[in-house]
């Protein structure tokens, strides 16, 4: 049996569900995503049962740091006018965050490692973001295609270029989380498994094997830095993006 550094990233079927052609299997990937959100409501349901503490315990502060900071980048990124988008932008970027985290966790499961799980959410944010620009500015959000300034004699072209443009952030929101978490984990199972060939063999070897686990340690700590930096990444992005539907900037 060959194994390659991409079977981390496999999708199992746990419990088959079949509606004649159609598939809707509960597999891992489900799991970790469920596992995700339960480990998040669990974690703010206990630690706000009681409207907190006054002398905050660790959770407590977790939770508190992790609030706040979703509220200054709101109120950074969009104003006053996007409160009411609070509860949407700190539920992507808690989810987004504790999945990543999970995923660091040996022999668990990435999900955000799949291109359907990180499209999917930009996709239905992309949406979203463009119906709260219709809302607000009914038909004269069109003018977002065409910039100030513009020479008319280039409008249709720029109009073309802007709309291109715009439809690509669904696209571009969710690739790019795909593909720093699949190739971060990628490069940690080639050098592991680099690794510990080095160690089975023996001898000079198994000696030389410290330098390729001390690469593996630093890069795991680094994937966790880049699991936060990618929630960040996305959470900030989908404000910017909820910023020019409201304010057409």
């Amino acid at each position: 049996m060959v194994f390659t550094p991409l079977e981390q990233f496999a999708i199992v079927s746990l419990i088959p569900i079949r509606f004649g052609n159609v598939y809707l299997s509960f597999t891992n990937s489900s799991l970790y995503l469920l596992l995700s959100t339960g480990l998040v409501l669990v974690l703010f349901y206990l630690v706000t049962q009681n409207g907190g503490f006054l002398v905050p315990s660790r959770w407590q502060s977790l939770v508190e740091m992790i609030y706040e900071f979703v509220v200054s980048l709101v109120d950074e990124q969009i104003g006053k006018k996007g409160r009411f988008a609070f509860p949407l932008i700190f539920t992507t970027f808690t989810f987004l965050l504790f999945t990543n985290l999970i995923g660091m966790i040996p022999y668990s499961f990435t999900a955000t490692s799949h291109l359907v799980v990180t499209f999917g959410l930009s996709l239905s944010l992309f949406v979203g973001i463009t119906i709260v620009g219709f809302q607000v500015h009914g038909l004269h959000f069109f003018s977002f295609l065409l910039p100030k300034g513009a020479p008319l004699m280039l409008a249709p072209l720029l109009v073309v270029l802007e709309l291109v443009s715009y439809c690509f952030r669904a696209v571009s929101l969710g690739v790019r989380l795909f593909a720093n978490m699949m190739a971060g984990h990628t490069l940690v199972k080639i050098l592991s498994g680099f690794a510990w060939t080095m160690l089975s063999v023996g001898g000079l070897l198994a000696a030389a094997s410290v330098i390729p686990f001390a690469i593996v340690f630093a890069l795991t700590g680094l994937e966790i830095g880049v699991a936060c930096l990618q929630a960040y990444v996305f959470t900030i992005l989908t404000c910017i993006y909820l910023n020019d539907a409201i304010n057409l900037h």
